[in-house]
């Protein structure tokens, strides 16, 4: 008796995409916006550039977010705070290694004080590097040039609606430290009478309340705390 073709036919068998995560690591060095990359150890392009990334693995990764932390230990040897995913770039020519590769991309905006990552994993050593130098630089591997110039633009869409990264300002400040922080991050200076008006409108800072900073021969100037942190402490 002739089987039925539900019983002969096996299901069909799709070809799965090479998927990555990459992490492009942003900060303030010398007032300047910095990216992080690292050296990479291995073909493909071993001896060049890159932005710290690795492969998604289904048997350690339960969530993307799980897959972002074990990356980042495993080629940064830190925990990466703050992050936001910044897209998902796929094709046929994006990895030598596989016919069609998929990188799920994060970024994130860390204090250089609070940050020391060492190199890891497939990594001969790191850098910080001027983000307008890493978005120019032809050298670097696979298209992460063009993933860190996506990035940049986002923080700094961000800083310009004044979406300030809470875990990266520190918990308090003056009108002219975060003004600064702000310039450094968009890569211009900014009109203070403006900026602080902004900040005004928005109601994003507070006062807080018996505290000064002495600002060299200028008189001591009030500090500041994001409201979102100020009604944190006060509850």
């Amino acid at each position: 008796m002739p089987k039925s073709p539900a019983a002969t036919t096996s299901p069909p068998i799709h070809p799965m995409p090479f998927v990555r995560v990459e992490l492009i690591v942003m900060s303030i060095q010398d007032e300047r916006l910095v990216i992080l990359q690292g050296k990479r150890e291995q073909a493909p392009y071993a001896g060049r550039w890159a932005l710290p990334g690795g492969v998604l693995r289904i048997d350690l990764d339960k969530t993307l977010d799980d897959a972002v932390q074990r990356v980042a230990q495993e080629r940064l040897a830190v925990q990466l705070p703050h992050v936001r995913q910044l897209a998902a770039v796929g094709g046929a020519k994006r990895d030598p290694r596989a016919p069609w590769a998929l990188s799920v991309v994060y970024r994130a905006l860390v204090p250089m004080e609070a940050f020391a990552p060492t190199p890891g994993k497939r990594l001969a050593s790191l850098r910080w590097v001027a983000a307008e130098a890493a978005v120019a630089d032809t050298q670097l591997a696979f298209d992460h040039a063009q993933l860190i110039d996506q990035a940049v633009r986002a923080m700094r869409k961000d800083v310009e609606a004044l979406d300030l990264p809470v875990g990266f300002l520190p918990l308090d400040f003056t009108l002219t430290e975060l003004q600064q922080i702000c310039e450094a991050l968009l890569g211009h200076r900014l009109d203070k009478s403006s900026f602080r008006r902004k900040l005004e409108d928005r109601k994003l800072v507070a006062p807080v309340e018996g505290e000064m900073r002495a600002a060299g021969a200028h008189r001591p100037a009030q500090v500041f705390r994001l409201m979102s942190q100020l009604q944190v402490v006060i509850s």
